[in-house]
């Protein structure tokens, strides 16, 4: 076997000892779990923008609250709605308190108010926790990976140590081998971390604007509710 064969990937991974294995089959597992969660929170968070761009348009352009409250509730209840989405939930829990607040008898100004503020901060909570929703498993693999890889490198090359202290005269010919593969699990702990944070920093600071959003439309949605207490 030539010496470039000896040094393939493929052969160095066959040939490493089951601990080491064990870490890259770990590693790999990993990788493609945090690539699974990069393209579903990726898709979530594409249509949450998307849905509130079009509820924006429908709120701001004058509709009756009344019949875009049940736009919205239609929407719910078959699944796929022209209107949906965190701010459009945000809107029909606001709404709904405050049209259950107003038909109470001895109801004043200030407990309505009071009322759809704590309905609308308790469903900006509610719609952010959902769409933050498995994201820390990105930040987890972020900071693991490597330290995953790293051990698996110190494993190989202790192994590899230890293989040549019954060797008279240690060559590189017989050192390299073993510390190519340990390395390997280095190089696969980064390959699963550096996508995983990359993702996670943008999709944290996606998620810290829509919060943005829903925050400030609480407000203007409960300045113009108070107007009509």
């Amino acid at each position: 076997m030539t010496p470039s064969a000896d040094l393939s990937i493929l052969h160095l991974v066959s040939q490493a000892s089951i601990p080491v294995q064990a870490v890259m089959a770990l590693l790999v597992l990993m990788s493609l779990w945090s690539w699974w969660l990069i393209f579903y929170k990726g898709g979530l968070i594409k249509q949450a923008k998307r849905r509130i761009r079009a509820f924006d348009d429908a709120f701001w352009g004058g509709a009756d609250l009344t019949s875009l409250y049940n736009r919205v509730r239609e929407g719910d209840k078959g699944g796929k709605g022209e209107l949906g989405g965190a701010q459009a939930e945000v809107f029909a829990a606001g709404f709904r308190e405050f049209v259950k607040q107003k038909k109470q008898a001895n109801a004043t100004k200030e407990a309505i108010v009071d009322g759809t503020r704590r309905a609308l901060k308790v469903a900006v909570e509610r719609e952010m926790d959902a769409l933050e929703h498995r994201l820390p498993g990105l930040a987890t693999v972020a900071s693991v990976a490597p330290y995953i890889g790293l051990l698996g490198t110190v494993w190989g090359i202790m192994n590899s140590f230890r293989g040549l202290a019954s060797v008279g005269q240690a060559t590189l010919a017989q050192v390299a081998p073993g510390i190519a593969e340990a390395l390997i699990a280095t190089a696969i702990g980064l390959f699963a971390a550096i996508p995983a944070v990359v993702a996670y920093n943008r999709y944290q600071a996606e998620l810290d604007r829509i919060n943005t959003q829903l925050d400030t439309f609480a407000e203007e949605f409960l300045n113009i509710l108070q107007r009509q207490a």
